[in-house]
């Protein structure tokens, strides 16, 4: 028997931010029906011509004025009733970004965008609530297994910003002295000779993380792993 279809293919984007030892994600008002002025993820509908990358890309500038230059597939979501217009099958994404390299902007169908803390969210649009949960698990485990928190941070940092990322966003305290130990042993991540001065505290030296030698040891089968137990 031939299959009838009547589907259609949409893409979300949940996009993190990292600032001032907070976890925020980029969300849009609304400016349509279904839940309008309800908050929800930047996304629409794929169009006939474009690829999905293409889609999530265009989607995020058009509805915040974000362009990010990497964006990870996460998850598929398809349950028959997730969008009360049709059937509609959408295709999330998830990417990190420092919120004040953006100057955001709504526009298209979205009268609103704005960061929000991970631990004061508004009341999410559709099943916008079971995807952001999603990508927060996949970013904490990623973040123990690939070193993506150095996009987070300064080209140099003290290493206290570090260990506050990885405290952040696992939602863990860590034991910094065993922390240190660690990431300094793989050798991608170096002393600079620079000093940071902050107030009246201790002056900080800062560190700046090697992706050249990184991507050396990566193509040696070396393997990036941080234990947060």
């Amino acid at each position: 028997m031939p299959a009838i279809q009547n589907i259609k293919v949409a893409v979300d984007a949940v996009v993190f931010g990292y600032e001032s030892k907070k976890l925020s994600v980029l969300l849009i008002k609304r400016g349509v029906e279904p839940f309008k002025d309800s908050w929800a993820l930047p996304g629409g509908l794929v169009l006939d011509d474009e690829s999905l990358e293409s889609a999530v890309t265009r989607e995020l500038k058009e509805e915040t004025g974000v362009t990010i230059d990497y964006l990870e597939q996460l998850y598929s979501f398809g349950a028959p009733k997730r969008d009360p217009r049709n059937r509609v099958v959408s295709v999330s994404y998830f990417g990190l970004v420092r919120p004040n390299h953006f100057t955001i902007k709504a526009d298209t169908d979205a009268d609103e965008a704005q960061w929000f803390a991970m631990d004061d969210l508004p009341s999410l649009a559709f099943d916008h609530k079971v995807i952001l949960e999603m990508a927060q698990k996949r970013l904490k485990a990623k973040l123990q297994y690939e070193p993506i928190g150095f996009d987070l941070l300064n080209k140099e940092f003290p290493f206290s910003d570090l260990e506050n990322l990885y405290t952040t966003i696992l939602e863990h305290q860590i034991d910094r002295r065993n922390f240190r130990k660690k990431i300094l042993s793989f050798g991608i991540v170096e002393e600079t000779d620079k000093i940071q001065q902050k107030g009246s505290g201790r002056p900080a030296k800062l560190f700046k993380f090697n992706k050249q030698k990184y991507d050396q040891l990566v193509a040696e089968d070396f393997h990036f792993e941080i234990k947060i137990v």
